[in-house]
């Protein structure tokens, strides 16, 4: 278990009704500023999905994924989604989505190897998304410019907060700052890739931190990620490598980083045969997805994740996920909580 970050004088600012009603303004509002926005229309997205056919993230690849026998199919077994990465894709196939317009959906997920505090839980929630793009978006700024709008839709969302509970004062700045990891890195040597996030979104309020996936000049990642959804490794107009990132907010209340969304353009074929070579995954070639990106029946795109509950979590200015969301919380967490002056749902 990670360590819990326990704010000195730490005082709720909407009490566990309000909270609730906070839970739902903020989720209704936001999805429908970012379907505005990206031009996306929502979707029914699985539980789970059935093992060994390369739908289901495996995240950092070390992930185990809550399983299941189906006794209808022979006891073949069935995974809960980390989330719907290659799952969005192949539906924007299914749905012959055109480019410019995309998907959104509810992403609901058990990640049971994770390590509990105060933003990491048993169960994920957030807005998948995904849209179609076409070849020459495959670029740092087509990316940026994404970023940006969804970036725009959290800030109106705080205002909504602000409007409704005036204790809670907007903090986001007018503009989100964007870093690549490589230029993070030479700027602070001898920091741990954490370490730099905090000391970057500290300074600006709001950063989107590009080229996550790929070996740094340091000889390490940034930051895992799977090879077969984000495409770490295509060059960008800064000569750098990497069409995807992580977007980090800074929390004043625990005094960190808080991580809200991943997101990246998706790899082409030549980008996944590259990141299969490049992680020596080169066997996931004969997984039904990959086998239809290779074919080309899938199209190009750009997507990522939203934390629903972090974002509210940040939004209302609490200490742990655990006042947002109900989970399973160890006892010496729960009692900690309660001691320190918030208690987990």
């Amino acid at each position: 278990m990670s360590t819990l970050i326990k704010p000195e004088n730490y005082t709720p600012l909407v009490d566990p009704k309000q909270t609730e009603l906070a839970i739902k303004q903020i989720k209704e509002f936001f999805q429908s500023n970012l379907s505005t926005a990206l031009r996306l229309r929502r979707v029914t997205a699985p539980l789970f999905v059935l093992r060994g056919l390369g739908i289901n993230d495996d995240l950092n690849g070390v992930e185990r994924a809550v399983n299941f026998p189906i006794k209808c199919l022979g006891d073949a077994r069935a995974e809960m989604v980390h989330s719907l990465a290659k799952w969005k894709r192949l539906t924007l196939a299914e749905y012959e989505v055109e480019p410019g317009y995309g998907i959104y959906t509810d992403m609901n997920a058990i990640r049971a190897d994770e390590d509990l505090d105060n933003i990491h839980s048993l169960y994920v929630d957030q807005w998948d998304w995904e849209r179609v793009i076409r070849k020459e978006d495959r670029t740092i700024a087509f990316l940026k410019k994404v970023v940006r709008s969804i970036y725009d839709a959290m800030r109106r969302t705080e205002y909504l907060v602000w409007e409704s509970y005036p204790q809670i004062k907007p903090i986001l700045p007018e503009e989100i700052f964007f870093i690549h990891s490589e230029e993070l890195l030479k700027m602070y040597p001898d920091k741990t890739p954490k370490e730099r996030e905090d000391i970057i979104t500290r300074e600006y309020g709001a950063v989107f931190i590009m080229g996550i996936g790929g070996k740094l000049a340091d000889g390490k990642e940034h930051d895992l990620r799977a090879p077969d959804y984000d495409d770490w490794t295509t060059i960008g107009e800064n000569g750098l490598a990497g069409l995807n990132g992580d977007l980090l907010v800074w929390n004043d209340v625990l005094g960190r980083a808080l991580e809200l969304s991943s997101m990246g353009i998706r790899v082409d074929k030549e980008a996944l045969l590259r990141q299969l070579e490049l992680t020596g995954k080169e066997d996931r070639k004969e997984l039904y997805f990959h086998k239809r990106l290779l074919d080309d029946t899938l199209p190009l795109s750009v997507g990522g994740g939203i934390g629903q509950s972090r974002l509210c979590m940040f939004l209302l200015r609490k200490a742990h996920i655990g006042e947002i969301q109900s989970s399973i919380w160890p006892d010496d967490m729960r009692k900690e909580c309660h001691e320190a002056g918030f208690s987990l749902l």
